[in-house]
């Protein structure tokens, strides 16, 4: 019973090293997008002016 236990700890404790991971990832993706799509706009106007 003791090791049902220990594996049912290590299980836990890597679901949320994997949900951090997977939250950081999600995250850095959504910023990166929203940063580039600000660089295009951004490149768009500069280029409208000349």
């Amino acid at each position: 019973m003791e090791f049902l236990l220990c594996v049912a700890q290590y299980l836990l404790i890597m679901l949320v090293i994997v949900a951090v991971g997977a939250l950081g990832a999600f995250i850095g993706i959504t910023l990166r997008k929203r940063k580039n799509a600000k660089e295009l706009t951004k490149d768009a106007e500069i280029q409208d002016r000349n």
